[in-house]
């Protein structure tokens, strides 16, 4: 097996099983395209391109591709950084719609799933990232974990954590488990995607003040007063006393509209 670069982030899985669950999550089919972040050695490769019509597969580190281009003729192999590409380039003009996978490096996990959720949306993504990044991401309101990250994913797509996979199926052995999360894009999601800037700045703003009651935090985040802070809050139907931890994303969203409708500004 190749030696795993630490500044890439690579821990290679490659128990036939874990992977062959991994490529099933993904339900692909023959006719789909499937894009693969980070093949690495190849391991999630070989499932699926046993399942879909076609397999695309962008990797960052050049001295991994020899073997991959051997091993897979049939595969297209992209020597590149996935944060740089425009992923849906690479769909075939009559393509239905992309799928994405990928054993996700944890030093990019948010950045990959910020970018695998701009439109125009994958049908599904599935990546395998930190058990605690996908805790965070299906989290439900007035959990622990839950917060901005389960927010901004569970505004625009649905989000389900579906198994473990203990640090030592992993070479080299990371510190912490990972998770196989699922991805799926809402047909209508909760928030327009032309707002999704302002949406997010109002959702991680809250969340600074995550012990604060809401009248509070909205007042520092906006510097407004105490009289219009407590009417865009009446206005969105959100009790001033609660706390950002307990909104679930629809009152966020219905918050946001309450603000963007009324000329309200976000600093």
């Amino acid at each position: 097996m190749p030696h795993a670069k630490r500044r890439l982030g690579q821990h290679f899985l490659t128990d036939p099983r874990l992977l062959a669950r991994i490529a099933d999550a993904l339900e692909a089919g023959p006719g789909d395209t499937v894009l693969e972040i980070g093949p690495g050695t190849g391991g999630l490769t070989a499932p699926l391109t046993l399942r879909a019509g076609k397999v695309i597969a962008i990797e960052k580190d050049g001295d991994l591709l020899p073997a991959l281009r051997l091993r897979f003729p049939a595969v297209e192999l992209i020597h590149a950084d996935a944060l740089e590409v425009d992923w849906h380039a690479l769909i075939p003009p009559n393509g239905k719609g992309l799928l994405i996978t990928g054993n996700i490096p944890y030093n990019i996990t948010s950045p990959l799933i910020d970018k695998a959720l701009l439109p125009p949306r994958p049908r599904r993504a599935v990546f395998l990232v930190q058990k605690e990044v996908a805790d965070r991401v299906t989290a439900a309101p007035g959990t622990r974990d839950y917060g901005a990250l389960s927010i901004g994913v569970q505004a625009v797509a649905r989000a389900e954590r579906l198994f473990t996979v203990p640090a030592g199926a992993f070479n080299p052995r990371p510190k912490v488990d990972s998770s196989l999360l699922r991805l799926t894009p809402l047909d209508h999601p909760l928030v327009a995607d032309r707002e999704r800037e302002s949406f997010r700045t109002l959702v991680v703003g809250l969340f600074g003040f995550r012990r604060k009651q809401l009248l509070r935090g909205l007042r520092e985040l906006t510097g407004w007063n105490a009289e219009a802070a407590a009417s865009a809050l009446e206005a969105a139907g959100i009790a001033q006393t609660l706390r950002p931890e307990v909104l679930d994303p629809a009152e966020f969203v219905r918050l946001h509209r309450t603000l963007v409708d009324g000329g309200w500004s976000l600093r």
